[in-house]
């Protein structure tokens, strides 16, 4: 299959798990198309009911503000008694540890990997290769620890000429799937900003896509367009946070154009300046007015997740 990365993570044609959606021998884009609507609909019709919340894709347009927000979360989830994983897949944003008062990173998941090897793992790496793994099993030099919450981070591009990231999407896809999340815990993903790890398929093993959308056509653009990803998927928990709101008109005007493209809002985070300079100096998030939109937020998509249960 050459870079061919297929969407059930199959090994090769007719191996198991294999749907014989055509993906892997489409020569023609009509016939990756109609490859595309078979997969859509086996993940839809094989989605399970929304459940509780274990593991939670934090998704958006750069910019947006996907890492404070994803601070914030982390920081209400923890006051209210969860164990928080925060994994850290944007290979681009550097700073994320700092946010939450590391000072340093850990070591990144993708030394793992043989340097020369096409995707191959180091020796060391017998954990990452169980069907199952803990958050135990995680070795400590690959994760931060403080006061319950656990810091993870699959990789950074560093240099010129080091190739795309597509390693370090496929490794996300496969821990997500294999990591096993305790009672009372929540693992959260710092997804890349766009849409490509939708087309890698690395969210589909997340019960909960959260869209960051600030107020730019732009935004409300690619949050439709993650529904749509994230439906084709078999995810039934989508829900739009508005982050960067000045004002109730221009909330108001927001959710109604989110839900002319299928987006519901779960609720807002209204412009914060206290919140923008910590993230601009990366320092740590203290109290501020997002601190309470935030946990308004959380409140309501825990209860609702009950409630679905």
């Amino acid at each position: 299959m050459g870079l061919f990365h297929c969407p059930m993570g199959v090994a090769f044609y007719d191996d198991e798990g294999c749907i014989d959606c055509g993906m892997c021998s489409a020569t023609t884009e009509e016939e990756m198309v109609e490859a595309s609507k078979k997969i859509r609909a086996y993940l839809r019709s094989h989605a399970s009911s929304e459940g509780p919340i274990k593991k939670i894709a934090v998704c958006g347009k750069g910019g947006v503000g996907k890492s404070t927000i994803v601070v914030s979360i982390a920081n209400v989830l923890r006051s209210k008694g969860y164990s928080v994983l925060v994994l850290d897949t944007d290979e681009s944003n550097p700073g994320l540890f700092r946010l939450f008062g590391f000072d340093k990173e850990p070591k990144p998941l993708m030394t793992l990997l043989s340097r020369f090897s096409s995707g191959d793992l180091n020796p060391d790496s017998e954990w990452l290769q169980r069907e199952k793994i803990t958050v135990p099993d995680i070795p400590a030099e690959y994760i931060l620890s403080r006061d319950g919450l656990k810091f993870l981070m699959v990789g950074k591009i560093q240099d010129p000429f080091q190739g795309c990231a597509c390693s370090m999407a496929d490794m996300t896809r496969d821990l997500m799937g294999k990591l096993l999340v305790a009672d009372k815990g929540i693992v959260l993903v710092d997804m890349e900003a766009g849409i490509e790890s939708f087309g890698r398929g690395v969210e589909r093993n997340v019960d909960t896509v959260l869209v960051i959308v600030e107020p730019s056509f732009e935004s409300m653009v690619l949050a439709e367009k993650i529904g749509y990803m994230a439906e084709g998927m078999g995810i039934v928990r989508v829900k739009a946070i508005l982050n960067k709101v000045p004002s109730e008109k221009v909330e108001q005007r927001m959710t109604e154009e989110l839900i002319k493209r299928n987006i519901k809002s779960i609720g807002t985070v209204y412009f914060d300046p206290q919140l923008y300079e910590a993230g601009f100096e990366g320092t740590v998030l203290g109290e501020s007015r997002a601190t309470g939109d935030i946990q308004t937020i959380i409140t309501l998509l825990l209860d609702e997740a009950k409630q679905s249960s």
